[in-house]
This record gives C-alpha cells, sequence and structure tokens, in this order.
C-alpha cells in the first residue's frame, strides 16, 4: 500500500478520533456563542492540526513511514518540529483538543484532554522512549540529551 494512503488511514482514524471525533461526541449541549475564547480556540485547533500534518510529512518524506507502531518510521526524525520537541504531533493533537475545549467552553473536553495527555505520557515512557532506544541505539539517546519530550525549545538543538 503506497506510504500516502497508511498515512491517510491512520491519521483518520487514530488522531482524527482522538483530537476531532471523541472531544465534539462529548459535547452535551450545543456550542457556545463565539467571541475572543472561542477564537483562541479556533486558532488553537488550526495550529494544532497544521503541527501534526506537519509532522506527517516530515514521518513520510525523512523517516519514509508513519506515525503507526505497526509501521514506523525507518529512519530517525530529527528535523523539522522534531527539532524543538521530541514529541510535536502529541502536543498537535492536545492542542486540537484544548481548541476544542475553548471553543465549546467544555469542561468535559478539557477532562478529556487530560486524560490524553496522561495516556499519552505513558505510552511515551512505558513503549515509545524504549523502543526508538532499541531501534536507533546511540542516536536516539544523544537526541533525547538535546531535544526536550514536553516542551519546544525556542532556538534550534545544539549541533542541529
Amino acid at each position: 500500500m503506497p506510504l500516502l494512503i497508511k498515512n491517510l488511514i491512520f491519521t483518520l482514524l487514530v488522531p482524527g478520533t482522538i483530537g476531532y471525533v471523541i472531544p465534539v461526541a462529548l459535547l452535551r449541549h450545543p456550542p457556545a456563542a463565539g467571541g475572543p475564547v472561542a477564537a483562541l480556540g479556533g486558532i488553537a485547533v488550526a495550529v494544532g492540526s497544521a503541527i501534526y500534518l506537519w509532522c506527517l510529512y516530515d514521518f513520510a518524506t525523512v523517516g519514509r513511514g508513519t506515525p503507526a507502531p505497526i509501521d514506523p518510521p525507518r529512519s530517525l526524525v530529527t528535523r523539522g518540529l522534531y527539532n524543538h520537541v521530541r514529541n510535536p504531533m502529541y502536543v498537535g493533537v492536545l492542542t486540537v483538543i484544548a481548541g476544542w475545549a475553548l471553543i465549546f467552553r467544555s469542561t468535559v473536553i478539557a477532562l478529556y484532554g487530560a486524560g490524553v495527555l496522561v495516556s499519552v505520557h505513558l505510552f511515551v515512557l512505558l513503549y515509545e522512549e524504549p523502543h526508538l532506544r532499541r531501534v536507533f541505539g546511540p542516536a536516539y539517546v544523544a537526541y533525547c540529551r538535546q531535544v526536550r519530550r514536553w516542551l519546544p525549545r525556542l532556538g534550534p538543538r545544539p549541533g542541529s
């Protein structure tokens, strides 16, 4: 199956469900009126979506893989947003969820986002990072020393 199709399927099924379908399904009342908070939420949804798509592009073009654990990148991706934070895809999806919480002024969506954050953090600690250390070895260990897990570095990482 072509890489583009695999990335599209994964994006629709996983981040699409987590970042779009579930938050909207959690709404128990009509959306709140517009205003600056809703506008800020709209910006967050757009920025979070752009972050995810940029990272997806880098996974496909540099890593020659997908975000799916069953078809991961074949090369360690450290360019683009990965030059500033180790987990920008997750940051993008969490930003989308935060945007929905603002747009709909929804505590339920905000709590859902907190649950997603905890789940993703545990997945990263217990599966993803150990797996990447095994696959990419010293290159990944060095990368981890230079780039933070969740909080982006404003400038480029040392040696990039």
